[in-house]
């Protein structure tokens, strides 16, 4: 059949089960933009950072700058990190004017200056303009090819925890650019760090004391051509839905959460009292709404004498619509014939809400900043699938979900930066988070259509395939198989963080330059995962559907009360794959020591130690407690030669590590919303190991104007790995995790960044402008070692001569593949004309990243043969940025156009057999999105 017809399918079965509707919108309240930026120039020339564990005072650097103001300049907040010292060290007399350049390690700083030039919403998104970086399904942030799991992220030096029971890391694009002042990425370790450190560490930094009261609002509104005014599904919910709260609509009752204590059963007097047709009932929005964000911001301060304190606020939302269009398909067999075909038409309605609130304390060169960030983050999803292609019948398969995945983010944390003495500074810090994830009602109901069945609503459909003669006659709930195909799922993920971190450093008086600094650090996380699986019955029949008329109805109908006092529709707790439940923790100490120093004329050293011991718990409910308990040292050093005025050499070695995450421990399953695929933990996992080598030229050849060339080599002993198979003939592909041997990383990095001055045109336009062009180029290349080595087997056999659990690794992976997630080729090229004397700014943003697995293939444990890896392809994107500023009625104003995806690029990931043979496991096309946004200053 071809897609179209296959798509005409999808609506026509649609049309015909489920209810057309509208989904009311309300108008967005107003809110505000990113505070005003100065001129590119004056921030470019603001621009002070450095290394968490350092203080300015260490830096190479040129005269400090004051604190950062909201206008302008990069505000960096980090263990260690004094931003008011203004001693200099000077190596051989050469001074060091740029923040990358001055800093100890190999880092990038993104400015508020460079994510305004990106244009982009949300800190994700301009972090893929950061060399080496690239951005995964969701706003995870890979750096250099390396998984989620080997990069951390930290709010102004403290951790962050992640909402998501699938990753490690925070989803970044739940941070809007309007609340955050800095984004620096150290690529190198260092020991003030935590250990676990694999590509790199993120650290945001939200903006503080504003330099001058100031109030700030703005907004925008967006079209996306694949999904803005075109057909897309949604489901009522609740009342608040379009604010991403729930009502009470999707409150979870007693009975359901204490099911597994009891027999398993919800009767059906307690089945009727589930919230039914506003869960349940798929409804078609033939022109969805446009998107819209807002933004509120502003901040006073106070002098006194000379000290200052300084508030400021920050309250943002967006309600954006995304539809998918998507072929989705699988195949258990080697040469790649399909076993399912489905088109899907997927349409996520994401709600964020920020909020941010910080207060800052300056007296003499101290400061003390408090900041605490709310963020709520509702995705609510609809979806409908037809099969032109299903294993388990020759007719066609209708299957329809709804979604409501619920991700909110709290932390609270207090700093204070002490100068003691000239030589001797003091910085601690505390800060307690909570994420919490609330997935109720997730439903999923099927439907099958027969050319045999001669009663019900007729539906006039060309069967599968083409088969001579064939008609779809009736679409009816599956029948002897109601069990597994309607269902409801409750989920609720909580964790709790509390770190504490202090740091000690020492400026020593000898004749070459030279500072003492050491820490502890602590840390405990807490979390509990519930995930509770119901499955429809009937009362008399079992697993059995209702029979004619019944199985013909909708879902809201099909459990509504006539049909459950003629069917005594029940539920069914499913015992899952794994434990429904589960406690986690891990707690961490940590010491380290470390020297800065000028070793000899024209080197600087930083040489350090760090000791971090652990215990890690996972406790799945039913089952046996996984304990993780280890310690470290882990060494690093870096060496940096000034050998000219505008020119250096780096080179750094270190020892890191990477514990295997919760929910890669925890034996529970969880599906993807964004991949719309199942993962499950594995309690067998242990810790992995990182040498880590780089090197690193860099030639800065004038202000803000940089020529960088390094390359990398990673070694990780036991890296934790993906893996895929399959539990039965209708389950789709589940990926699990194990140990592997080994794998290498090694790459290279190439980055100019250059201005061009026009005044040479000899035009008033001109005389004040400058090109602006940025490009980088990051390769990489990695290899997994798949030899007969035991390691934890996913489906808990055991194979080869191994211990139970576990099996040869050559028996699920291919010897020499690619670590998920890497692509061989990342590149980045901003092409710009800005204004040097005003906000004007137009920017021109290419991004292509080739080819990376997201997902191993089926592996060999079923003795059949490997399946072809699941590939992705990025590809091309290219993007138009053009910003605007001017005074109107006592005010700052921006106008902002953006223009993004301009070549329409689609998502496409599959697999491709030997035979040629292809199975796109999700291709969709993305729109082309057109944003137009403004917003003033008081």
């Amino acid at each position: 059949m071809s897609k179209r017809r296959a798509y005409g399918t999808l609506l026509l079965l649609t049309s015909t089960l489920v209810a057309p509707a509208a989904l009311a919108q309300t108008a967005p309240a107003p809110a505000a933009p990113p505070r005003p930026a100065a001129t590119p120039q004056a921030e470019a020339d603001q621009t002070n950072a450095a290394t968490p564990g350092t203080s300015a005072q260490e830096q190479t650097t040129q005269q400090a700058t004051p604190q950062a103001a909201p206008e302008a300049g990069v505000e960096v907040s980090s263990p260690g990190y004094d931003a008011a010292a203004g001693e200099d060290i000077v190596v051989v007399g050469r001074n060091i004017p740029n923040t990358v350049r001055a800093t100890a390690q190999i880092v990038s700083v993104l400015s508020s200056a460079d994510i305004a030039r990106t244009g982009e919403g949300d800190i994700a998104g301009a972090l893929t303009r950061v060399t080496g970086l690239s951005v995964v399904g969701g706003g995870f942030v890979y750096v250099r090819g390396l998984g989620d799991r080997y990069s951390s992220s930290l709010l102004n030096g403290s951790p962050l925890p992640s909402p998501e029971p699938l990753r490690r890391s925070v989803p970044l694009d739940i941070f809007p650019t309007a609340i955050v002042g800095s984004a620096l990425v150290q690529k190198t370790y260092s020991v003030n760090y935590p250990g676990e450190f694999g590509g790199g560490v993120i650290n945001l930094t939200t903006k503080a004391i504003p330099e001058k009261n100031f109030l700030s609002i703005g907004g925008s509104i967006s079209a996306d051509t694949v999904t803005t005014s075109e057909l897309g599904y949604t489901y009522y919910g609740g009342d608040a839905d379009w604010i991403g709260f729930d009502d009470g609509a999707r409150k979870v009752p007693a009975f359901i959460k204490n099911a597994p204590g009891g027999t398993g059963i919800i009767p059906t007097d307690q089945v009727a009292q589930l919230t039914n047709a506003n869960t349940t009932l798929l409804q078609r929005n033939n022109q969805l709404p446009a998107n819209w964000s807002g933004e509120l911001s502003g901040g006073s301060v106070f002098d006194f004498g000379s000290d200052r304190l300084g508030i400021i606020a920050s309250l943002s939302a967006s309600n954006t619509f995304r539809t998918r269009s998507s072929t989705q398909q699988d195949s258990v067999s080697t040469d790649g014939t399909l076993r399912n075909d489905f088109q899907t038409l997927l349409t996520d309605n994401r709600i964020v809400t920020n909020a941010l609130i910080g207060l800052g304390y300056e007296f003499g060169p101290n400061t003390i900043r408090s900041t605490t960030v709310y963020i709520h983050d509702t995705l609510k999803q609809a979806r409908g699938s037809s099969a032109t292609v299903y294993n388990n019948s020759s007719g066609l398969r209708f299957q329809q979900n709804t979604n409501w995945f619920e991700r909110q983010l709290f932390e609270s944390q207090l700093v204070g930066e002490f100068k003691l003495t000239d030589a001797l500074k003091f910085d601690a810090r505390g800060a307690y988070a909570n994420s919490k994830r609330n997935a109720p009602y997730e439903r999923q109901f099927d439907y099958l259509c027969s050319a045999t069945t001669t009663t019900g609503l007729p539906i006039s459909v060309e069967a599968p395939n083409g088969s001579d003669g064939a008609q779809c006659n009736g679409a009816y709930q599956v029948t002897q198989r109601f069990t597994p195909f309607a269902s409801i799922i409750f989920s609720e993920l909580n964790e709790d963080l509390y770190t504490g971190q202090g740091d000690l450093s020492y400026k020593l008086d000898t004749e070459r330059p030279m500072t003492l600094s050491t820490g502890y650090f602590y840390s405990d996380t807490k979390r509990n995962s519930t995930r509770l699986q119901f499955n429809y019955q009937t009362a008399a029949g079992g697993g059995t559907a209702p029979g004619y008329p019944y199985n013909l109805l909708r879902p809201d109908y099909l459990l509504g009360i006539d049909s459950l006092n003629a069917n005594q529709i029940q539920l069914q707790f499913s015992t899952p794959l794994g434990a429904y439940a589960y406690d986690a923790s891990l707690r961490i100490h940590a010491g380290y020591v470390q020297a800065e120093a000028e070793a000899t004329d024209g080197v600087r050293a930083t040489i350090g130690v760090r000791y971090e011991t652990a215990a890690e718990q996972v406790t799945p409910i039913g089952t046996t407690t996984t304990r993780l308990k280890n310690d470290y040292f882990l060494p690093a050093a870096t060496l940096t030669y000034n050998f000219a005025n505008n020119m250096q050499l780096r080179a750094s070695a270190s020892k890191t590590i990477s514990r295997p995450q919760f929910r890669e421990l925890a034996p529970q399953q969880f599906r993807d919303p964004e991949s719309d695929r199942l993962f499950f933990g594995n309690p067998l996992l242990k810790d992995s190991e990182l040498y880590n080598l780089e090197g690193r030229y860099e030639w800065f050849f004038a202000r803000d104007q940089r020529f960088t060339l390094g390359g990398f080599y990673k070694e990780i002993k036991n890296p934790v790995e993906q893996v895929g198979f399959y539990t039965g003939a209708d389950d789709r592909l589940q990926t699990g995790f194990t140990n592997l041997p080994e794998a290498t990383l090694y790459g290279a990095e190439v980055e100019l960044q250059k201005y061009f001055d026009l005044d040479f045109l000899n035009s008033d336009f001109f005389a004040t402008r400058r090109a602006l062009f940025i490009a980088n180029y990051t390769y990489s290349k990695s290899s997994i070692t798949a030899d007969n080595s035991c390691v934890p087997n996913v489906l808990n056999q055991t194979l080869g001569g191994c211990q139970a659990g576990f099996g040869p690794a050559s028996l699920q992976f291919r010897d020499g593949a690619s670590l998920t997630g890497q692509s061989d080729h990342l590149v980045n090229v901003q092409v710009g004309l800005e204004d040097t004397a005003s906000l004007s700014a137009i920017t021109l943003l290419f991004n292509y990243a080739s080819n990376r697995v997201t997902n191993r293939g089926p592996s060999n444990l079923s003795g059949v043969g490997f399946q072809p890896d699941i590939i992705e392809k990025p590809g091309i994107r290219l993007d138009l940025v053009a910003r605007q500023g001017f005074e109107l009625v006592g005010g700052k104003w921006e106008l902002k156009a953006e223009a993004r995806n301009l070549t329409g690029t689609r998502f496409q990931e599959g697999q491709t057999f030997d035979n040629g043979a292809q199975v796109f496991i999700n291709r969709y096309n993305l729109g082309r999105v057109f944003t137009l946004g403004l917003s003033t200053t008081f």
